[in-house]
This record gives structure tokens, C-alpha cells and sequence, in this order.
């Protein structure tokens, strides 16, 4: 396994919008896909009983992970290891089924907040007691596992191989280059990160959580950068959708809410050129937000300004 720094600002831009790929596609060789859009807790989320979710299926929403496969050479990444991730890889066995167990080449986490690693003890001996599954964590998440219990077990166990990263150096693994990028944002436990995804066609972003655009361009415990310089430097960029706007918690002042709202972030990425709006697709939407409905009006405010809203089940091709 190689890995080399990357800088951000240098990167070429894209200027081909990736495909959405067709179930039966057989020419996309690298696909990215969506298994999951909800904040940590899905939807519905525990304890609240009137969410029409728990008796309409199809408004369940899983906690918020995507994989990349790449299947010229039968490799499969995870990004997130969600609670959720029983669900979320039987869905993906059956996009792209593989005869090993539990067929992962690696997980990526991104931080140490509830929906983002807790699926790692589905690995443990309690369940699947798998052996040497690559786990990607930043220095003080690969020290977390391993320091504290339950998940320290895991790593005595081996049924994970903890693989620390360091943020702004690439990661090679297969034909992928996986770039960890430090964001701001809650870090009670660990660092947070966001992924660049390299692959020999196109690229993406996938960034779930993030206190604001704004704190991180004058960010001073690591690297400022602007978002718009990101998202022009990929193909597609999933970003941090936990809430619509201010208001949608009852009884609640948001404004303080450590997430961009969908209405600032368009407000914000209004003045961007149509192909750039284009490249966003909202993702990591909290229970209450209304895009999570597919007949919300919301919905319909978000695609006609040009931006999109990732769905369950997308496969984005990154690769012919």
C-alpha cells in the first residue's frame, strides 16, 4: 500500500459530469454507490413513534455510507461503517455480489460520532467474527479503537487491521487514490475528515459532516479551505445536508446548529456556474429535514436551482 501527499489547490478540475449508471451497465468499471442517505440515526429515528417510516417502508432511510467497487478487479471499499451496515451490505452483495467474506478491501471512517464506525462490531466474534478487515482511521480514531472497549477487542482480535492516515496524504489501494481532508467539526473523541476519491477516470468528495463552510476557510487548527475550490477540483461532490433551514426542529433556535443548512448552502452556491451546482449531491439528512420525502416541496426548490439530493441505491460511474 503506497500513499503520497496530495495538494488540494493543485488539482486538475473536472469537466465531465459522471454518469448515473444503469443496474445491468456493463462497461462501468468503478462505480461509486449510495447505501445510505440519513443522519446517524436514520429514519425513523428512535423514539419518535409518529414518523409515518414505521408503517411506510419505502421513507426508511438508512445512515449515511457509500462504497466504491471496482469491478475490473473485484474490490469493494466501504465509506462509513454505519449501524446500519448488515442492511447496507446485503444491498451491496446484491449490485455487487463477491464469493469472499465479507468481501471489503477497506472501510473509511470519517470520525467517531455515533452513525459513522458503531457498525464496525458487526465484525467481532458476537457476529461475523471476520479477520483482518483493512479499517482507514486518522491518528486519534485508530487510537480510540484501539484504547477503548468494545472496539479495542476488535483490533486484539484482529478481526480488524487498523491502517492510520494522515490527512492530506493519499492512500493507494487498488486503482483508487483516497485522500483524508480535516474538517471542523465536533471532536469529542476524534479527528474529522472528509474523503477525496481518486480513481484513473474521475473523482469525488464525500464530506457528511461539517460545522460550516465559512469556519473552515478561516479554519486555524488545520488546513483553510474554501468549498467551492473542492467541489471545482472533482467530478462530484457529496456534502453535508443535515438540516433544510432554521425552523424545521420545533420550539428550537438552529442557527447555532453545527451542520450548513441546505437553504445556506444554495444561498450560498448560487452564483456557481450551472455545471458546478450540478456536481452536488446532498447527502446526510437528519429526520426532520423534509428532502428525505420524495414528494416534498423542498425537494423541488433544491433540484430546480440546480443542485441534486443523493438517493439510496445511486451508482455513479467513475470509471468506464
Amino acid at each position: 500500500m503506497k500513499t503520497h501527499a496530495i495538494a488540494l489547490a493543485g488539482l486538475a478540475f473536472g469537466v465531465t459530469a459522471p454518469a448515473i449508471a444503469q443496474p445491468e451497465s456493463p462497461t462501468c468499471s468503478i462505480e461509486l454507490i449510495v447505501l445510505g442517505v440519513g443522519q446517524d440515526g436514520g429514519a425513523p429515528q428512535l423514539g419518535n413513534s409518529a414518523d409515518p417510516a414505521w408503517t411506510d417502508p419505502s421513507l426508511r432511510r438508512l445512515a449515511t455510507s457509500i462504497a466504491l467497487v471496482d469491478h475490473q478487479l473485484d474490490e469493494r471499499y466501504l465509506f462509513e461503517a454505519t449501524p446500519d451496515i448488515r442492511e447496507q451490505l446485503y444491498r451491496l452483495d446484491q449490485i455487487a455480489p463477491t464469493g469472499r467474506r465479507p468481501g471489503l478491501d477497506g472501510i473509511f471512517l470519517t470520525h467517531g460520532h455515533m452513525g459513522h464506525y458503531t457498525g464496525l462490531m458487526f465484525l467481532g466474534h458476537e457476529s461475523m467474527g471476520a479477520q483482518g478487515v483493512p479499517v482507514f482511521a486518522m491518528p486519534r480514531m485508530a487510537d480510540y479503537l484501539t484504547s477503548n472497549g468494545p472496539w479495542s477487542q476488535l483490533v486484539r482480535y484482529e478481526n480488524i487491521a487498523l491502517q492510520p492516515m494522515h490527512d492530506g496524504v493519499a492512500v493507494e489501494v487498488g486503482r483508487l487514490s483516497v485522500t483524508p481532508i480535516a474538517v471542523p467539526h465536533r471532536q469529542e473523541f476524534t479527528e474529522v475528515v472528509g474523503y477525496r476519491i481518486d480513481t484513473p477516470g474521475l473523482s469525488a468528495f464525500f464530506l457528511p459532516d461539517i460545522d460550516s463552510w465559512e469556519e473552515w476557510e478561516t479554519w486555524q487548527d488545520g488546513t483553510a479551505l474554501r468549498i467551492e475550490d473542492v467541489i471545482a477540483s472533482v467530478d462530484v461532490a457529496y456534502l453535508d445536508a443535515t438540516f433544510f433551514a432554521n425552523g424545521e426542529i420545533p420550539g428550537r433556535d438552529m442557527s447555532g446548529f453545527p451542520h450548513p443548512m441546505i437553504s445556506h448552502s444554495m444561498a450560498r452556491f448560487a452564483d456557481l456556474p450551472t455545471s458546478e451546482r450540478a456536481k452536488i449531491r446532498f447527502i446526510h439528512f437528519n429526520h426532520t429535514n423534509p428532502v428525505r420525502y420524495p414528494d416534498a416541496p423542498e425537494r423541488d426548490l433544491v433540484t430546480e436551482a440546480g443542485f441534486n439530493l443523493a438517493d439510496e441505491g445511486e451508482r455513479v460511474c467513475l470509471g468506464d
